[in-house]
């Protein structure tokens, strides 16, 4: 067996760096891992701290191997970071030329087939059903911006479509044919992304793209030898979710415009719509909750809309006509038709290994179906490729949580290289009254507002409800000298912009910002959480598992996810290694449960106090340490 020598490469790729560096002992020791399991065929769970540098670490190995290789990861700032920044650098440093790309899901490029037959539309002075609501002339510049571009991937769009503009020019892959069956197959910007992807050494998708790929028993992805899981602690949600299905009134909606555009049949049409309001009837009744069982309303409106289908079915297949894009409407519309029609047989009985419930918004409301444990869903991976699970926070229990087969794996934690010990406290507001007792949240404001001060605003506050954050804003904006932003008044990208751009600057939030998002620097030198991030008991598909987990439910489910969010919301402190602050947990339970040293143990290894003049004391030196870098406040 021949060694590939991925340290001594990690080594001489780190110091071409910009700036110049070493390889840190943890990204050395994870490259290690990740060559030891591609070269003696295992798997590797391994959890790499903040700064380790994890996308080298397991990049160059992957890339030394000449094997075929999938990274999947779950945000899109992680995809461009590697497609733009990493890959980039290694194909330059690394000495071992390679190839690499990006795919996505069917519905992030523009369908030329859908182009065409808008323009024919428009020709005849109207807009197909499928284009309906949509802004003609912003449709048309889409349609212009196509014909001269390279790839059709609605990123490089040098503007921003409205949903209804795109959706007039894009499909889905539950209603494209597949290139042999469209009659613009092979200029398919699609169709050419995965083309590319197939002849690459290295491609990035998304962690759903790649859920949807298992569910569709390989036929999404090329093959691979291969997968990278970065930011693995959100695998299981993901192939929960494309392992199941969701079905709701739009469903009907988008089918009968599909419909209407092919076949001249009023009364169908109408069928289908009269589907989609029976549907959304029959889901209001069971808003918010698990479905165990469909009542008769449902039932109904699942039965009848079947026999509607294949209705449609059977007039779809009866098109003889050739004119025009006919064709490749009906095919489009057949695929539609029978996929509703196998999703409609599906709920109709949910089997005991999955759950079913109702969310959405109240006035259009969706069925989901998602399996209770996603070890099957995984299993046939397991088999097949080497997978690296990786992220700043995995739980020794997601092996087996994942399925892993016992002796197929090694686990591994390579830490962190920065210095928390120094640079982080933990303080918990163990003196604040119990989270679900009478008089805390006006206490929690008043906590949150001392320790705001001793900052010099530079907070993040974290929530864990939409509604806790607005009395927190509505609170504490009057009585704060500091601007202070909420996640409500402004996309996140500009809330986080505008944040960096004043370090005075606070930002209150939910969970959208508990991961994924850099806040490197002075701007940020507190955060805080309300609460412990425990799931909500009605939660459909966790009340499921722990049905199933029964007395241990509450350590296998409840405990592990709260672990895993509070050390993800903890994260955002310390980004760079002169990074320095507090994480302010005001929920006294963390001092006094007992099962507090299970998420203790998953944070960062920061000192920790329960005194707060401790913690606003160093508070005020880092907000006197930064003054006097510039000679001024900051």
């Amino acid at each position: 067996m021949v060694r590939m020598d991925a340290g001594a490469e990690l080594e001489r790729v780190v110091a071409a760096l910009p700036g110049g560096g070493e390889a840190r002992e943890g990204q050395r020791q994870m490259t290690l891992a990740v060559e030891r399991a591609i070269l003696e065929g295992h798997h590797l769970a391994v959890q790499a701290g903040t700064g380790t540098g994890k996308g080298l670490a397991y990049l160059v190995p992957v890339i030394l191997t000449a094997k075929k290789t999938v990274v999947a990861t779950a945000t899109k700032a992680l995809q461009d970071q590697l497609v733009t920044k990493d890959l980039p650098f290694l194909a330059e440093h690394l000495g071992r030329p390679f190839t690499f790309t990006s795919l996505k899901g069917r519905s992030n490029y523009l369908c030329l087939q859908r182009a065409r037959e808008v323009v024919a539309a428009d020709e005849q002075l109207g807009f197909d059903g499928l284009a309906e609501g949509a802004s003609r002339q912003e449709v048309l510049k889409l349609v212009e911006w196509a014909v001269g571009a390279d790839t059709g991937d609605r990123a490089d769009l040098p503007f921003e479509p409205s949903d209804r503009a795109w959706a007039a020019v894009s499909v889905s892959g539950r209603e494209c044919p597949g290139a042999t069956k469209c009659p613009v197959g092979a200029a398919c910007f699609a169709e050419r992304a995965k083309a590319k992807a197939a002849e690459a050494d290295v491609v990035v998708v998304n962690t759903h793209l790649y859920g949807m790929h298992l569910a569709s028993e390989g036929l999404v992805l090329p093959e691979h030898e291969i997968v990278v899981f970065d930011e693995a602690h959100q695998l299981e949600e993901v192939i929960s979710a494309t392992a199941g299905f969701e079905l709701s009134g739009s469903s009907f909606t988008q089918l009968a415009r599909t419909v209407k555009a092919l076949i001249a049949d009023d009364k169908l049409v109408a069928d289908l719509e009269a589907s989609a309001g029976q549907l959304t009837d029959a889901l209001t009744e069971h808003h918010g909750r698990r479905v165990r069982r469909a009542d008769e309303v449902l039932a109904a409106a699942l039965e009848v809309g079947r026999g509607r289908i294949e209705r449609c079915i059977a007039a779809i297949r009866a098109v003889e006509s050739e004119a025009g894009d006919a064709q490749a409407r009906k095919v489009r519309a057949s695929k539609a038709a029978m996929t509703l029609a196998d999703e409609l047989t599906a709920a109709m009985v949910v089997p005991e290994t999955d759950v079913a419930w109702v969310e959405g918004p109240p006035h259009a409301p969706r069925l989901k179906v998602a399996p209770i444990d996603v070890a099957a869903a995984l299993a046939p991976l397991w088999g097949e490729v080497t997978a690296v699970l990786t992220s700043a926070t995995l739980q020794r229990a997601l092996p087996r949580v994942l399925g892993l087969p016992d002796g197929t794996f090694e686990q591994l934690d390579v830490g962190s290289p920065f210095d928390y010990e120094t640079n982080a406290l933990l303080y918990c507001a163990a003196s604040l009254p119990d989270p679900r007792a009478a008089g805390y949240e006006e206490a929690m404001h008043a906590e949150l507002e001392a320790l705001i001060t001793a900052a010099g605003g530079r907070t993040l506050a974290l929530f864990t409800s939409w509604r806790a954050m607005q009395a927190a804003v509505d609170a504490l904006r009057p009585r704060l000298p500091f601007a202070l932003l909420d996640q409500a008044s402004l996309p996140k990208p500009a809330l986080v912009a505008a944040f960096l751009a004043d370090e005075a600057t606070c930002l209150f939030a939910t969970m959208g910002f508990w991961q994924g998002v850099d806040l490197p620097g002075r701007t940020l030198s507190l955060v805080t959480v309300d609460r412990l991030p425990f799931p909500r008991p009605d939660e459909p598909l966790l009340q499921a598992r722990r049905e199933r987990a029964r007395a241990e439910a509450f350590a296998v489910v409840d405990i592990p996810r709260a672990a895993t969010l509070l050390a993800q919301g903890s994260g955002r402190l310390i980004r760079s290694a002169t990074d320095r602050g507090v994480v302010a947990v005001l929920d006294p339970r963390l001092a006094s449960a007992s099962y507090r040293w299970a998420l203790i143990n998953a944070l960062p290894p920061m000192r920790r106090t329960k005194d707060r003049a401790e913690v606003e004391q160093f508070l005020r030196e880092i907000v006197a340490d930064a003054e006097s870098l510039v000679g001024r406040p900051a």
